[in-house]
């Protein structure tokens, strides 16, 4: 049994790999609104952080998955819908809430660069291997964090030190664990794809 990548045209993210020929509209349309919705439900599955105004939810494994499974475009456009339609007032951010107000915010916009820039390392590869979906897992949050945190500081009058110790050390080892499940999930189904195709 080998290991090696599967050989899948270049270039191709999980997505493009659906058999759509006649109806690509109506898939991407599919996939965007599951985008959106899967990381609704995934915020809902959150744990309160002592000292914290920001939870640990599912949401970043979701939207870092989203974002390589569907490519940079589709996966901007799933998180976008999630963010426009959140802060619109549906209750499907972290614990059932939503608006514009909350200082956990900025995690959510970070989600969407993130998903759009893990989409684009994706269709380079960036999802392939174990090592190069550590690497991309690892790029993904912390851009989710550079923006997370310094909103959170903002919009909670934090110093960016405290927002630092609030709102991204008491989160590295669940992202740690949820690296690690990418990093097994997405090279096992590109390599079932290598053998199916």
């Amino acid at each position: 049994m080998s290991t090696a990548a599967a050989p899948v045209r270049s270039g191709a993210v999980l997505a493009d790999l659906l058999p759509a020929a006649r109806h690509r509209y109506a898939v991407d349309t599919a996939l965007v609104l599951g985008g959106a919705a899967l990381t609704g439900i995934a915020a809902q599955i959150a744990l309160p952080v002592p000292g914290s105004p920001v939870p640990v939810t599912g949401q970043t494994f979701a939207a870092l998955l989203i974002g390589t499974a569907l490519g940079a475009r589709r996966g901007f456009l799933s998180l976008a819908l999630y963010a426009v339609v959140g802060m619109a007032g549906m209750p499907w951010f972290a614990e059932s809430s939503s608006g514009y107000g909350m200082p956990s915010l900025g995690y959510v916009f970070g989600m969407l660069l993130a998903a759009t820039v893990v989409g684009a390392l994706a269709r380079r590869g960036g999802d392939r291997s174990v090592v190069r979906t550590a690497g991309t897992m690892v790029i993904g949050s912390a851009i989710i964090y550079a923006i997370g945190v310094p909103y959170l500081a903002l919009s909670t009058g934090m110093s960016l030190g405290a927002a630092v110790a609030a709102g991204l050390l008491p989160f590295l080892i669940g992202d740690a664990l949820k690296a690690a499940l990418a990093m097994g999930a997405l090279p096992a189904a590109w390599k079932l794809i290598g053998r199916r195709g």
